[in-house]
């Protein structure tokens, strides 16, 4: 097993060569917005439905919770649970926009690779061409591809987000 672990680690690190130095930054970019994904994934199942809890048991053991001063109370225990809901989604949103932008970059440093070729050997060392356009091709397709898996979950976080308000604000008009 850890053969096959160790295979697979040197086919991952010879891909990110293959590709050239800008795909360990898409790795990194990677890194983190999966860090982030599981960070969010954590606080909607774990531990916001803690929060959400004690909010609506603070909001119960009021004793005024129809003048015009308990409904202001109730919009800001709504409005900062929204705001921990929403926590982090900007920097997510950030990261699955410089996804594409490095693979982009990837492609002009793998092109120009080539240029670079054909200058000093002009068009007759196909191979080292190919080389190049590999090099062009593959952060490209690496960045659009961590850039989904970012736009997936965004969208899904921020569903999540706008319904477990919704969901927050019934529960507190009902109470």
């Amino acid at each position: 097993m850890f053969y096959q672990l160790q295979q697979n680690w040197y086919k991952i690190l010879d891909f990110i060569d293959m590709g050239g130095p800008v795909l360990w930054a898409i790795m990194a970019v990677l890194f983190f917005m999966w860090l982030m994904i599981v960070e969010r994934m954590w606080f909607y199942s774990i531990t916001f439905p803690k929060l959400r809890k004690q909010i609506l048991s603070d909001w119960d053991a009021r004793s005024d919770r129809s003048s015009w001063y308990a409904r202001r109370i109730r919009e800001q225990m709504v409005s900062e649970a929204n705001v921990n809901l929403r926590s982090g989604l900007g920097f997510l949103d950030a990261l699955v926009a410089i996804s594409p932008l490095l693979g982009l970059f990837g492609t002009v440093y793998g092109m120009l690779n080539v240029f670079d070729i054909m200058a000093m050997e002009g068009t007759s060392n196909a191979r080292a061409m190919a080389s190049g356009v590999a090099k062009a091709t593959i952060p490209t397709m690496a960045g659009m591809i961590a850039a989904l898996s970012g736009v997936f979950f965004t969208t899904f976080f921020r569903q999540k987000t706008r319904k477990e308000t919704e969901h927050l604000e019934d529960s507190m008009h009902q109470g």
